[in-house]
């Protein structure tokens, strides 16, 4: 494998699974050109007039789909760590003997550790898309045949919008369908939300199969999923396990550390100027992401001021906030906690999204950049402020990337991390992975302080005048490394052995993740 050094001075693999790469060019250096992929045009005298699409079973839709050897099959992951669905789709095309199959999941979780056996025997050749859990540590061992893809959810739709990935056959779980093919998530004992991250595998996919434990007369509304892109609906008892596809709470951390952390950030943004009438923000899932929003909505109440709207992976959290009147709308990638469905479900404000309106960086705008402030996460952060969300600092792959590199473009990002997990400092001196250059991160929040990046002066500026305790990375990084007892030891890796890649939300690569070495 040739590797080439990027604009950001990694090395890069020039070529994988025999596709040729485009290195890392710099912050909006890379324009694409061409146009959009298209599916294949097809006539309704291949379909049955009464709009009844429904197949007997996933393997006679396999079937009717013309599933072979080496396809590229996609699936979607709303259903989280609940999804048996992806796991007995495997199964399946396991038992037909189909060998060297491109997964290509929006991300896997833990549940998914059923797939290793189908990765070692070559049912499936190689995944593309977030790995989690068993699977991460899988291809860090080096395990994998084929070279793993990581992408953000924006450049997932990327990806398959512009022909990088062509989708032979979606498979799309639909806790709701009904026999033409339309589609939701707020109905049915799977509920789980909205079922964007399945849009443009229902558009651009040769073939598209929805599969469903909730069959409902036509018309399926709302439909999530136009059933016109739809070729078979299999109806099956489950698509999983209904208390892990969503917790019945999410909960807040006890943390004092994440607390403090928490606390902060809201104070950050009352003083950097950021909370006024019509903001916005975005916040994930997190223990500390969760527990900044009381300490934000207090000081939303205290100003009298709203926000436009707010950005989900939505909580209960969020769901008070639109139902106590604190913002218009609630613009939701997904949702995760049973009040999120349920609000999507009964609030006209609270709005499904996809990755096209949210995150896509080869369309006409999108929204990360509308978003005032994003709070998110990292497992390491450099002293030039880059920051890694796949790997650990022992070099293992055991995170996706998820919607994290699109909310960079937001007017303000700040990374909430711990000061170390473990003993094990987070700030380092070089990252493992780089998941997102520097120049895009301004601010990161840790419980011994505010670091806030050299570019940003009018931050520095707007926030000289308060309390809070400003501080430079590399002072943190020095009492952080007092208090571990020094550095920490990089991983063990084979630089040799290139395991899988780190796409930038463009569609170059950004870094590569190499074998650790036991």
């Amino acid at each position: 494998m040739k590797l080439i050094k990027n604009a950001a001075n990694r090395l890069v693999p020039s070529e994988v699974n025999g596709q040729k790469q485009i290195a890392f060019q710099g912050i909006g250096k890379y324009k694409p050109e061409g146009r959009k992929a298209n599916p294949p045009i097809r006539s309704c005298i291949d379909y049955p007039s009464n709009g009844n699409k429904v197949v007997k079973n996933l393997k006679e839709a396999l079937k009717k789909c013309g599933i072979k050897d080496g396809m590229t099959i996609s699936t979607h992951h709303h259903l989280r760590d609940g999804d048996t669905l992806t796991n007995y789709l495997f199964d399946i095309i396991h038992s037909m003997g189909i060998k060297n199959i491109r997964w290509f999941p929006s991300a896997s979780f833990p549940i998914h550790e059923h797939l290793i056996q189908y990765l070692e025997d070559g049912t499936i050749h190689h995944i593309e898309g977030s790995m989690n859990g068993p699977l991460g540590k899988f291809v860090s061992e080096g395990k994998m045949k084929g070279v793993g893809v990581l992408r953000s959810h924006g450049g997932r739709y990327q990806a398959i919008q512009d022909g990088e990935v062509h989708i032979d056959i979606a498979v799309i779980a639909a806790p709701t369908a009904d026999p033409f093919g339309n589609a939701n998530g707020v109905y049915g004992k799977s509920a789980c939300g909205g079922l964007g991250f399945a849009l443009a595998d229902s558009q651009y996919a040769d073939k598209v199969i929805v599969v469903t434990d909730n069959l409902v007369p036509f018309p399926c509304i709302p439909w999530q999923i136009l059933g016109n892109y739809v070729d078979c609906v299999v109806e099956v008892e489950s698509l999983g396990d209904p208390s892990k596809i969503v917790s019945g709470t999410t909960e807040i951390t006890k943390s004092p550390d994440r607390l403090l952390i928490a606390e902060y950030i809201a104070e950050f943004m009352d003083a950097a100027g950021i909370i006024k009438e019509g903001f916005s923000f975005q916040a994930g899932a997190g223990g500390t992401s969760l527990a900044f929003i009381p300490f934000l909505k207090e000081k939303m109440k205290s100003k009298g001021v709203k926000a436009r709207f707010v950005r989900g992976g939505s909580t209960k959290y969020l769901v008070e906030l639109l139902e106590e009147g604190l913002t218009d709308y609630i613009l939701d990638g997904q949702t995760f906690d049973l009040e999120g469905v349920r609000s999507m479900r009964e609030n006209p404000n609270h709005i499904m999204t996809s990755p096209f309106v949210s995150y896509n960086y080869h369309g006409k705008g999108n929204i990360a950049s509308m978003v005032d402030a994003a709070v998110l996460g990292a497992t390491e952060v450099d002293i030039n402020f880059n920051a890694n969300v796949v790997t650990h600092s022992d070099g293992y792959l055991l995170h996706g990337i998820g919607g994290w590199q699109n909310c960079l473009f937001s007017k303000c990002t700040i990374l909430a991390v711990p000061s170390f997990r473990d003993r094990i400092p987070i700030i380092v001196d070089e990252v493992t992975t780089l998941c997102g250059p520097g120049e895009l991160i301004d601010v990161v929040i840790t419980e011994r302080g505010i670091a806030i990046n050299p570019r940003r002066k009018d931050l520095i500026n707007a926030v000289k005048k308060s309390l809070l305790p400003i501080r430079s990375i590399k002072d943190i990084q020095k009492e952080v490394y007092e208090i571990c007892g020094g550095k920490p030891q990089k991983p063990k890796l084979n630089k040799n052995k290139v395991v899988a890649i780190v796409k930038w939300v463009d569609g170059t690569v950004l870094d590569s993740i190499y074998k650790v070495e036991n």
